[in-house]
């Protein structure tokens, strides 16, 4: 996948979990509650998987449960909304080209598995 050119400032991302998916075919930013927050090492981690996702034939849904804000010490730099069930991205980024604003992934792949399992598991219980 490929990612806006600012990721490598990144210093925290917020773990967003999206409560209503619909609402993101046309919106103009990430909605959802904020359930975690990933630090430097656990940051840089997760752009390793992202970067691996491999693309993947795109499906219709685009139900996103899932998203991610990259900060870096100053300001917000860009967010990330992911259906694992249509395997499909879309990126709000001022740095970042319209024609990859919205990518795909191959859902199954042990990238995706492992970057859905660090979802799932920031949610308290």
């Amino acid at each position: 996948m490929l990612l806006p050119l600012t990721y490598p400032k990144t210093e925290l991302i917020d773990v967003i979990r999206i409560a209503d998916p619909a609402r993101h075919l046309t919106s103009k930013d990430l909605a959802g509650d904020a359930v975690a927050v990933w630090e430097r090492d656990q940051a840089q981690q997760v752009w390793r998987l992202i970067l691996d996702l491999p693309s993947s034939e795109p499906y219709r849904c685009f139900l996103p449960g899932w998203g991610i804000r990259a900060h870096s010490t100053a300001e917000q730099l860009f967010e990330i909304a992911f259906c694992f069930r249509c395997h499909g991205a879309r990126i709000w980024a001022s740095d970042l080209p319209a024609e990859q604003r919205h990518q795909t992934f191959d859902g199954e792949s042990p990238a995706a598995q492992e970057l859905l399992r660090r979802f799932r598991s920031s949610v308290p219980n």
